[in-house]
């Protein structure tokens, strides 16, 4: 029996040596210390976008999002908890996280910005520093943690770890802001974050069937979340998928012809539907841009639309080999995938020292593949696994299909 094994990506680009995504999880202390500079810049760019079209930084209170001002504390914290404030910093991953820290630039600290301890409600009521402030301590810890990864010992996977988790965590909370800011109508003039134009669908990829491996090795050289790590092997049937992502010509007719019918919808799926109500229809007319890819859908839409469209989506290990074994020929990064998986532990899993990334949220939400136009290229990787409630309407997601 033929086993794929999926190490290290590489024929589709992203992920392999010289590219953006590579530096991130294998770059020494220099190039670190250029991304983390970067990643700040986009941070604070993005962050001006919400200033100049919001009026004192408001956000209406949701279970989505975050206020701007508060997000910006809690990215600078979390650089800190895990680098200059962690006495176990060289020791990578399996460090012992509870290990008393060192201060922090203010008393109040882990009180405001520790999202494990927060509730995300009450982050609307916290007695926040002024914006001013704010930037000033965001940048104080930005030097502290470059002085510290300039003294590192070297280079080692371990040595770098918390830096790279730290770099990788401001990148996606920027991305999680320019979506906010597509929500909330706020402008970004930034040409990277603009979305690209989807061809005519091309011919679908028939992808041969394989046995293959999903999963890292603990030994494997580079950074990796912990969800990436641990083995899960399946056994692939040969199947025909789409060369890139939905675009909205596809999908528009199943807003008329579909979406406000329950026999087409789970039923998770149609009581979430009845529960957006007209609304729902309202919006996605108004987003929908003919020649672009589908986004801003739940699952439960996506899984809609292939029911009525006699397709279905991709399990996660369809999504690998096909990436894998077509190459080039298939197209990803213009949005997010949902897929038929589960987010789910691989066999052998163990928590990194950053215990809430994965773990509780192992409850049956879907695992989402690729990337956005939203998303630094350093963190679009094609072993990354994303995750979000099947109801989440409000991230760049959309899918691609296999034929039933």
């Amino acid at each position: 029996m033929h086993v794929t094994t999926l190490p290290e990506p590489g024929a589709a680009g992203r992920g392999s040596p010289g590219t953006p995504a590579w530096a991130a999880r294998h770059g020494g202390r220099a190039t670190l210390a250029a991304l983390l500079r970067a990643s700040r810049t986009d941070t604070l760019g993005t962050f001006a976008a919400f200033e100049q079209a919001l009026p004192g930084l408001h956000v209406p209170p949701s279970t989505v999002l975050n206020p701007p001002h508060w997000e910006l504390g809690h990215i600078g914290w979390f650089q800190g908890w895990w680098t200059t404030r962690f006495p176990a910093w060289r020791q990578g991953p399996r460090a012992e996280p509870t290990l008393a820290r060192r201060p922090a630039l203010r008393p109040d600290a882990e009180a405001l910005y520790d999202s494990s301890a927060v509730p995300h409600a009450t982050r609307w009521a916290l007695p926040l520093p002024d914006v001013a402030t704010t930037k000033a301590e965001l940048a104080r810890q930005l030097e502290a943690t470059l002085a510290l990864l300039a003294d590192a010992p070297d280079d080692g996977d371990d040595t770098l770890y918390t830096f790279r988790l730290a770099l990788l965590h401001e990148d996606m909370h920027h991305e999680a802001a320019l979506y906010m800011a597509q929500g909330l109508g706020v402008p970004v003039a930034d040409a990277r974050w603009q979305p690209r134009p989807l061809p005519a669908p091309p011919a679908a990829l028939r992808i041969e069937g394989a046995e293959i491996e999903l999963g890292r090795d603990v030994s494997a050289p580079g950074f990796a979340f912990d969800n990436e790590f641990g083995r899960c092997r399946e056994r692939v049937a040969p199947f025909n998928i789409d060369a890139q992502a939905l675009r909205w010509d596809e999908f528009l007719p199943f807003l008329e012809q579909g979406h406000g019918q329950a026999r087409w919808w789970t039923e998770a799926g149609w009581a979430w539907r009845q529960q957006q109500g007209t609304a729902r229809l309202q919006r996605l007319h108004a987003q929908a841009r003919p020649g672009f890819a589908v986004t801003f859908i739940s699952a439960h839409e996506a899984q809609a639309w292939c029911r009525w469209a006699g397709r279905r989506l991709p399990c996660e290990a369809e999504w690998v080999l096909a990436q894998r074994q077509a190459g080039a020929a298939f197209r990803w990064g213009d949005v997010w995938e949902w897929t038929a998986s589960a987010f789910a532990p691989f066999e052998g899993f163990e928590p990194h020292l950053y215990r809430d990334y994965s773990a509780p949220w192992f409850d049956g939400r879907p695992v989402l593949k690729g990337a956005s136009w939203l998303t630094q290229p350093r963190l679009a990787h094609p072993t990354y696994r994303n995750f979000f409630g099947a109801g989440r309407c409000d991230i760049p997601a959309g899918l691609r299909s296999i034929a039933v």
